[in-house]
């Protein structure tokens, strides 16, 4: 049975995009913002804050094929209020779409949330998970952000969105940090696991790691889709090699496959809810990025260049995968 007010669809996208801190020009007293304020170091304004919420429903608008995505996770966001301004102050207004947001103890005062569009999803409950701090580094992280649902056709789906510790001041150093974080996703993974073998569970975000580090091929056991997928494990769909494919963001020359999605096996199989095995992409349109002169090729057109202000979008690229509700798996998602 459909969601009140909802239309028959049989194809959902999920959108996971890190827009690199987007901030509100205001200060905030308890967190280190004063960067991004009018007499900060970037000089950020509220027409710089405005032009960059544009160009994010730029983004989200040309990733659903001009229908935007009905489900929507975003890291480096301030706070609700520059959600609200994304939802309401842009021609998003007209899809309606919801936000799920916590405060979370970040230094900098940057979150995860979820956008959801409510005739296309029900959210049941949804909770924050704190990351344990580590002696090596005390400050706190971004909480996980967990969310259970009803998509159109009654099928239940678990949300978690991530935004794990960066490699800021050594990938040595720091791993311990996104250790602990895969860790606590573990737990939450076998916790639903336990509740529910066929647990249908999508996980997205900004690991800051790749899937051949610790934290995902050990702690969490990512493996690639095989002939045979166990429910109970977490998936990569994606078919094509992990050396040299298109990355979501670029350093020092090298594309890194820092902003994933993975599934549960119990959505690649053939039923009511399920994604293709090579559904993963990156979006990777031309306006998102700009020539890279250093290293050659392109790289993500960001708002900041060093502290000199563009105007473009983020350092990384968004990521989307289809979600098929008639259970179905094509070859190629598109739109």
């Amino acid at each position: 049975m459909l969601l009140s007010g909802q239309e028959s669809r049989d194809r959902l996208r999920f959108v996971f995009y890190n827009v690199e801190n987007l901030f509100d020009p205001f200060d905030d007293s308890l967190t280190a913002d004063e960067e991004f304020l009018p007499a900060g170091l970037r000089g950020w304004t509220w027409s710089r804050f405005e032009d960059k919420v544009k160009r994010i429903h730029k983004v989200l608008v040309a990733l659903g094929d001009w229908e935007p995505p009905e489900l929507i996770g975003l890291c480096e966001v301030e706070n609700h209020f520059v959600l609200h301004w994304l939802v309401s102050e842009t021609p998003l207004k007209k899809h309606e779409y919801r936000v799920i947001h916590r405060d979370s103890p970040d230094r900098r005062g940057i979150d995860v949330a979820l956008l959801y569009r409510p005739g296309f999803f029900r959210p049941v409950s949804y909770q924050c998970y704190r990351v344990p701090d580590q002696g090596s580094c005390p400050e706190s992280t971004r909480d996980i952000l967990y969310v259970k649902g009803i998509l159109n056709e009654g099928d239940s789906l678990h949300l978690l969105i991530n935004h794990w510790p960066s490699r800021w001041g050594g990938t040595l150093e720091s791993r311990p940090e996104r250790l602990a974080a895969a860790g606590l996703l573990r737990h939450i993974l076998d916790s639903l696991f336990m509740a529910d073998r066929q647990s249908r569970i999508l996980v997205a975000g900004d690991f800051n790691d790749e899937l051949t580090d610790a934290s995902l091929r050990d702690c969490l056991g990512v493996q690639r889709p095989g002939a045979h997928c166990p429910d109970d494990a977490l998936y990569f769909p994606y078919d094509g090699p992990l050396t040299g494919r298109p990355g979501s963001l670029k350093y020092q020359g090298r594309w890194y496959g820092f902003d994933l999605i993975l599934v549960s096996g119990a959505l690649l199989q053939d039923q009511a809810l399920c994604v293709s095995r090579d559904g993963y992409r990156v979006f990777a349109p031309d306006f998102l990025l700009e020539d890279d002169p250093q290293w050659l090729g392109s790289r993500p057109f960001r708002t900041y260049r060093g502290y000199r202000y563009q105007g473009g979008f983020s350092d990384h690229l968004p990521v989307y995968i289809d979600l098929f509700t008639n259970g179905t798996q094509p070859s190629e998602p598109d739109r």
